[in-house]
């Protein structure tokens, strides 16, 4: 299949261009630092002649700081699907595969022992100040227990980007509905690391800046305890997911269908386990745990790739010590 990417040039576009060469597909590229925006018509209509399929991972990513942030990742994440799904519908292109994340659901799952299943609100900023990290249960304020959390659960985005990818999300289903014989699939990524992961950019995430550290001689920091838990997910596996995507999405018959699924490890660790992993790796100072925190940034959220695993046969097959130790030799900044 002919393959138009967004973001062709980016951190994880770039290895979904190598997967899917790898895989005897032909790639279409798009991306902004070669002057092609997705936000423009004529740019988006050219690049979808002859394509059977769009892997749409142009985006601004990363945790906003500030309301003001709001217009840019709207017209970046928002705007810029609403071109592509426009100029897809007329193109004839049925088939799209992108980006979302895990922050679409705010605070991960946890249980409580009393009241079982709950969802904590926001965390607040005089118990981060106090160093009370974890959520407490809405109702008897005991400790809660994070688990996996699954595609069924409810969107609860905490932070402007996170709400952009939100509507993504339904900027997508509603082009399914609209067009006959659609299908897209949003593939939900966790805490995306491997080479070539960008170090000075809201998205390059604890991995980056602490391989910065280290490369620097110093040790990586750590925020609030570092016990928040993350399902750190190698970025050849992200790429295998979505191939393996785009192949279900091209070749599916039947109705139109919008699916989402989780892409991660399934293995959840912490920061801080992350940080101890990559100091060893690189033969570095141990970490320093701070006890700072970035307001909006959720506790722990941690995924179920069992649905991806079942209906599509993925699996993430990079191992972390494996993982971790490779992209301590090999990182270099996109």
């Amino acid at each position: 299949m002919r393959v138009l990417v967004t973001g062709s040039a980016g951190f994880i576009g770039s290895h979904i261009v190598e997967a899917l060469a790898t895989a005897g597909h032909e790639v279409v590229g798009l991306d902004l630092v070669d002057g092609a925006d997705v936000r423009n018509q004529e740019v988006v209509r050219s690049a979808l002649r002859n394509v059977d399929a769009v892997c749409h991972q142009a985006a601004k990513v990363g945790l906003d700081r500030t309301v003001g942030d709001a217009e840019d990742y709207v017209s970046h994440n928002d705007i810029g699907t609403a071109v592509l799904l426009a100029e897809m519908a007329k193109a004839g292109v049925r088939a799209l595969v992108f980006a979302s994340s895990m922050v679409v659901y705010g605070e991960g799952r946890y249980e409580c022992a009393n009241h079982g299943s709950v969802r904590p609100g926001p965390r607040r900023e005089p118990d981060l100040i106090a160093g009370l990290f974890e959520p407490t249960c809405p109702t008897c304020e005991i400790d809660l227990v994070p688990g996996l959390v699954g595609e069924e659960a409810p969107l609860d985005p905490r932070n402007i980007y996170a709400a952009s990818k939100v509507l993504t999300e339904h900027l997508a289903a509603s082009w399914v509905r609209l067009e006959p014989g659609a299908r897209a699939v949003a593939l939900r990524y966790h805490n995306v690391y491997g080479p070539r992961l960008p170090r000075d950019t809201p998205y390059a995430g604890v991995a980056a800046l602490f391989h910065s550290a280290l490369r620097n001689g110093q040790p990586p920091v750590v925020f609030e305890d570092g016990g928040q838990r993350r399902d750190f997910v190698h970025v050849r596996d992200v790429a295998e997911a979505n191939v393996a995507a785009l192949e279900w999405a091209v070749g599916a018959d039947g109705d139109d269908e919008f699916r989402t699924y989780n892409v991660g490890s399934g293995t959840p660790r912490t920061v801080g386990e992350m940080a101890a992993e990559l100091s060893r790796a690189m033969n570095g100072p141990a970490p320093v745990v701070t006890g700072e925190y970035r307001l909006g940034d959720v506790r722990h959220i941690t995924a179920s790739s069992a649905l991806i695993a079942e209906q599509l046969g993925w699996r993430a097959r990079v191992d972390f010590a494996d993982g971790v130790a490779e992209f301590a030799l090999t990182h270099s900044p996109a």
